[in-house]
């Protein structure tokens, strides 16, 4: 048998599908509870840390459990049973499970946690209601403008430097012939044209991607090839692929209007959720439709800036849905455990790809545990109920 990842092998996986940067600043992820020097032999993908999960990766022999909701959302002061936090952790601990979450940098991955009700209901070309923002990759483009029989030099030159490495292919650039013009001072000594008279030369804009690390010996390099007196040259940072599709919750629009009743039939059928609440007039026709996988009444605000004309999402408090059916908005709570569960399937597919790529192996479990803490009970007639004697007589 060959040697057991290692439990910073995984972490580093989780962060490059998932990067922790993209989480929000009061989000707790990452590493909460194991030595990354641990092996992993079998990994367990859940919503929730519960005792019940525990129990799971227990019988199943899994020594990760990789959980959307952190299991130490807030700072423990002592580590004992006094508290549920407290309380799962040690038992972790005892049980030789490390505990990984993937919280809001999943959530605003694309895909991420509400693409289940987006894909449900094929909504489409859907963008964040709450943008991201454009991300760093992490390099820079550096332009400048060479005399054209010195761009191969100059291209050597910023190579050596690390400038120019894509993936796999190194000394990549670009370069664009056109004319650059200047007038060097009486005390300048230009390598080419004239001083005190406008020159124009026959130049190369090359461009070249340089690591934010490099730029400093980029920068050198560059000055060290390039045969002009004062070097022109440009840094542009440069945004992450993909990042503008990330970010909190959705906004899309239906093929067609769908009366709302319909609309909630479909989630009701499509989503793992004992039942739905929906708020607004049944009979009335849904276009533009935002959502947000878990708790997401905090994005009310944007999605009727959106122009949405229905929001589903979980966790919907009474007077943040009263205001968004003044302000002509239905609502749907499909549930914050249905809603986020349905998006676990996808979040061990990519995981498992990964992996592969990687070279790890360990096995990827998905938990049958039912973290969901409510049931439906006891349903009642819309209208069914008195107030101080007076009964409302259903229409």
């Amino acid at each position: 048998m060959g040697t057991a990842d290692r439990l910073a092998d995984w972490v580093d996986l989780v962060h490059a599908r998932w990067p922790p940067t993209d989480a929000a600043a009061w989000d707790s992820t990452g590493l909460q509870v194991g030595d990354p020097d641990d092996p992993v032999h079998a990994v367990l993908v859940c919503l929730d840390v519960t005792a019940d999960t525990l129990d799971e990766a227990g019988e199943a022999g899994a020594d990760l459990v990789l959980a959307h909701h952190p299991l130490l959302f807030r700072p423990l002061r002592r580590l004992t049973p006094e508290t549920a936090a407290g309380r799962l952790a040690l038992r972790a601990v005892r049980s030789g499970v490390a505990i990984l979450a993937a919280h809001t940098n999943y959530d605003v991955a694309a895909p991420g946690t509400t693409e289940p009700v987006t894909d449900l209901l094929g909504l489409g070309r859907v963008r964040p209601l709450q943008p991201l923002g454009l991300g760093d990759s992490g390099s820079v483009k550096l332009v400048t403008f060479v005399p054209r029989d010195h761009t191969g030099a100059v291209v050597d030159a910023l190579a050596a430097a690390g400038a120019g490495t894509i993936g796999e292919y190194e000394r990549c650039a670009f370069s664009v012939r056109g004319t650059g013009t200047f007038r060097p001072s009486a005390g300048a000594s230009p390598a080419v044209g004239e001083r005190e008279r406008v020159n124009a030369v026959d130049e190369d804009r090359l461009e070249m991607v340089v690591p934010r690390g490099e730029v400093a010996a980029a920068v050198t390099a560059l000055a060290d090839a390039h045969p002009y007196e004062e070097v022109a040259y440009d840094v542009y940072p440069l945004a992450e692929a993909g990042a503008a599709d990330r970010g909190l919750g959705r906004i899309g629009s239906l093929p067609e209007p769908l009366a709302l009743g319909e609309v909630a039939a479909r989630l009701a059928d499509g989503l793992p959720a004992p039942g739905l609440r929906v708020a607004g007039d049944l009979e009335r026709r849904v276009r533009r439709v935002a959502a947000c996988g878990g708790a997401g009444d905090a994005l009310v605000d944007d999605a009727l800036r959106a122009g949405a004309d229905l929001f589903v999402t979980g966790d919907l408090r009474h007077h943040v849905t009263l205001d968004a059916l003044t302000m002509g908005m239905a609502m749907i709570d499909a549930g914050h455990w249905a809603t986020e569960a349905a998006a676990l399937p996808a979040m061990r597919q990519r995981l498992a790809a990964d992996a592969a790529g990687r070279g790890l192996r360990a096995r990827l479990l998905a938990s049958a545990v039912r973290t969901d803490p409510w049931a439906a009970w006891g349903q009642r007639r819309p209208g069914a109920w008195d107030v101080e004697g007076a009964r409302d007589v259903p229409r």
